[in-house]
């Protein structure tokens, strides 16, 4: 894919090296790092301290989350989201374009990127490639952190675009909406153990499976739009019909959300609590995993 704005929801690198030559980060246009802290894969915020996008800011994923909660990384409030960002010197203008530094090119950035559109705020990008393909470009990097200048941003909270523990619990009757699992095939089977071992792998009943590193190329890159609409065809998913998506924790769905933006589908939802919550709050008999837990 050669274009330079890929379509509203992804941006080139080609593209944002030339919108920093003409566009100093502020107000206007608005670079994040949204590499995630999870111990001991990774330290999100020591790798953006030493090495991010000139100008780019750290959004911590685990920080701009509802602390309240016993879940992994729900979404926090219409006023915690906006008091977050507008310290970011974010506005509702702003255009935000927002990338990680995962091998895979694609990973925690969907997640900040849906949570961007789940407050309503459009003008919001992921960087095609992420970090990883900016360094191999040789493009600049830095360890200056500026500090930005707060602004003033409103979030409105769109419910669609999420899906709550009642609605999966609903769903598996009334099949209002396909329910799609976004995690590796043996963890989604039940076959290989969930990272840092909390709980047992398995899947919520109904749900089909489609990996998120499948719409992503070896290079890192996203996949074409007829490659992406093909992925979600041989799995049997209408793009026409209600879509959710679910993972371990909410972060890995954002990516089929993102791809199914990318194909002109801008309700797909994110059950925000995913295996995690359901593993805690459902029945046994809810659960699909061949592991025994005792309960």
């Amino acid at each position: 894919m050669s274009q330079q704005l890929l379509s509203r929801a992804l941006v080139s690198i080609n593209w944002l090296s030339e919108a920093l030559k003409t566009r100093k980060p502020g107000p206007a246009l608005c670079v994040l790092d949204a590499s995630f802290y999870y111990p001991p894969i990774r330290d999100g915020r020591k790798e953006y301290e030493e090495k991010h996008i000139p100008g780019a800011l750290y959004f911590d994923i685990d920080e701009c989350k509802d602390q309240t909660s016993r879940y992994e990384v729900m979404i926090p409030s219409e006023s915690y989201f906006a008091k977050y960002v507008g310290n970011l010197g974010i506005n509702n203008d702003t255009h935000v374009v927002i990338y990680d530094a995962d091998q895979v090119g694609v990973y925690y950035a969907a997640r900040a990127w849906w949570m961007f559109r789940v407050f309503g705020h459009s003008k919001v990008s992921v960087l095609n490639g992420g970090f990883r393909n900016w360094v191999m470009k040789g493009l600049p990097v830095t360890s200056e952190v500026v500090k930005p200048k707060p602004e003033s941003f409103r979030a409105v909270l769109n419910p669609a675009l999420v899906k709550t523990f009642e609605d999966i619990q609903r769903n598996m009757n009334t099949k209002e909406f396909q329910l799609v699992d976004s995690r590796p095939e043996g963890r989604y089977k039940g076959t290989e153990p969930e990272p840092g071992e909390v709980i047992f792998p398995g899947h919520i009943p109904g749900s089909s499976n489609l990996p998120f590193t499948s719409f992503l190329t070896e290079e890192g890159f996203e996949k074409s739009p007829d490659e992406m609409k093909q992925l979600f065809q041989e799995k049997g998913i209408d793009l026409k019909k209600p879509l959710t998506i679910t993972c371990r924790r909410g972060v890995t769905a954002c990516q089929l959300a993102l791809a199914s933006f990318i194909l002109g589908k801008e309700d797909t939802a994110v059950y925000d609590g995913s295996w995690f919550e359901w593993f805690h709050r459902a029945k046994p008999e809810d659960r699909v995993t061949l592991w025994n837990d005792g309960k």
